[in-house]
């Protein structure tokens, strides 16, 4: 356990999108933010990703040796980069998650990065909260609410990420910790980025849509924006949680489409998923900040500051840094962890009661 001095914490992101790593140093003594340091990323080489993305839907026990190869390869080079970590936030790379039946498997050795590194490294954060009932998803909201601390937030606040999946995270600033009852609603809203990457992948052999200029020739299907609000998940309360693949439909809905329309109808299928996960809110947001490479897609923020009923801006406008939160996070709840302190609860995972994930790696200690 740490003591109650502030701590630079490292911490590293590698998400569903599969882009590539980011890192970010943070002071913190677990519950506030004191300061934010250095970052850095480093994107994936078309080869790297190809050997990731064959490896999706792998788990624990399968075959995956190429990519944990990627993944510690990759992670290490970047964290390297990066000096004065005293602790680091290792979150690996989701390969498959389905809480309620085989688990969640994020990709990565924690041991082996802490030899490679020389400092504490924290890993493995969602397992025990799926071991006690919980979506192990997301995770980030106990860090929402730190940051809505850091930017003096009088009234509810709601931060949405924009990643492979999206996912929001209603706060109240007005209270004390994370964990009390009506601090927190958090939840996966659907598919964001993924399947559209997907799809540009599979069609044009482009990593994503940049800047949103495909869908942005295209025109919405309605037809198949309705099919796909037919979905299962849409109807279920939150707290809950998706896997990256979990709607490879919305590619059959498109199928049939030409590429501008496939996009735009993708498009509006992940905004509108917010919209419909808003309704859930225990009150309407002062604001919508945005994180993720979704805030980069200007069709996108369009479709949502014009289907929702608060502001919706980028997290740069409070101060924040929307390529870099998620793995500012991982280094915050590192520290958490490290203290012995909740990093989810009932009312960001489902789990039982509130709990401290994570694993701590030392070097020297194989």
């Amino acid at each position: 356990m740490l003591g109650a001095n502030p701590v630079k914490a490292l911490g590293a992101m590698s998400g569903t999108s599969l882009d590539g790593v980011d890192a970010a140093l943070i002071e913190t003594d677990g519950e506030r933010i004191l300061s934010f340091g250095a970052s850095a990323y480093r994107a994936y080489s078309d080869e790297e990703r190809a050997i990731l993305r064959a490896s999706l839907g792998c788990w624990q026990g399968e075959d995956t040796e190429a990519a944990l190869e990627v993944v510690q390869r990759v992670h290490t080079q970047v964290l390297q980069g990066i000096d004065g970590a005293e602790l680091v936030g290792f979150h690996g790379q989701t390969l498959a998650h389905d809480p309620h039946g085989r688990g969640t498997h994020q990709l990565g050795n924690g041991d082996a990065l802490a030899e490679a590194l020389g400092v504490p490294v924290v890993w493995d954060f969602r397992s025990a909260d799926v071991a006690m009932g919980g979506e192990g998803a997301p995770l980030a909201p106990f860090f929402h609410f730190a940051c809505a601390k850091w930017i003096d937030a009088r009234t509810p606040v709601a931060f949405l990420n924009l990643g492979g999946v999206g996912n929001l995270t209603w706060v109240d600033p007005r209270k004390s910790k994370p964990e009390e009852e009506g601090a927190l609603l958090a939840f996966d809203t659907g598919p964001a980025n993924a399947p559209i990457n997907d799809l540009v992948a599979e069609r044009l052999g482009h990593d994503c849509d940049r800047d949103g200029k495909l869908a942005a020739k295209g025109i919405v299907e309605d037809g198949a924006l309705e099919l796909f609000l037919e979905e299962a998940f849409f109807r279920k309360m939150p707290p809950k949680s998706l896997d990256r693949d979990d709607f490879s439909l919305m590619l059959d809905l498109v199928r049939e489409l030409n590429d501008a329309d496939a996009a735009a109808t993708m498009t509006a299928m992940a905004a509108t998923a917010v919209m419909v996960g808003m309704e859930h809110c225990p009150s309407l947001p002062s604001r919508v900040l945005v994180t993720g490479g979704g805030r980069k897609n200007p069709v996108m923020m369009k479709m949502l500051e014009v289907g929702l009923d608060c502001p919706v801006e980028p997290v740069e406008a409070v101060g924040l840094d929307g390529d870099m939160l998620e793995a500012q996070a991982f280094g915050f709840l590192a520290v958490r962890v490290a203290r012995g302190l909740p990093t989810s609860c009932p009312s960001t995972t489902r789990v039982a009661a509130a709990v401290g994930g994570g694993q701590i790696a030392r070097p020297g200690s194989n």
